[in-house]
């Protein structure tokens, strides 16, 4: 019987040689609190852009705005992919990261899913 990948993965648990060492895909969505102008909007997205210019180990962002009418009321959504998950862990506290969540989180209702491709 041939097993699923899924199923091996699982099966072989935590310390696969591949685990933790695989390509993380960050996906994040937002939903704008009341009073949040348009610049604030337009700062926040050339800045998650700029992102990957400053900070070591993200290959790829892409964000904007959300047009599905099947959003539940998230606007904004962004995908990052980086090399591995210690390098979303590094970005997780880099301070040009922080210095963008300390004035990005007042003005949003954040969501965010990680995993590895």
């Amino acid at each position: 019987m041939t097993q699923t990948y899924l199923e091996r993965t699982l099966r072989a648990g935590p310390n696969r040689h591949y685990y933790n060492s695989r390509m993380v895909i960050h996906t994040f969505y937002f939903r704008w609190k009341s009073g949040t102008t348009d610049a604030q909007k337009q700062r926040a997205q050339e800045t998650i852009r700029g992102l990957q210019t400053r900070i070591p180990g993200i290959l790829e962002t892409n964000v904007g705005v959300n047009f599905s009418p099947r959003s539940q009321g998230y606007e904004f959504a962004g995908v990052m992919k980086f090399t591995d998950r210690a390098a979303l862990e590094a970005y997780s506290t880099h301070p040009v990261h922080l210095e963008l969540l300390s004035w990005l989180m007042p003005l949003i209702d954040p969501a965010e899913v990680d995993f590895e491709a």
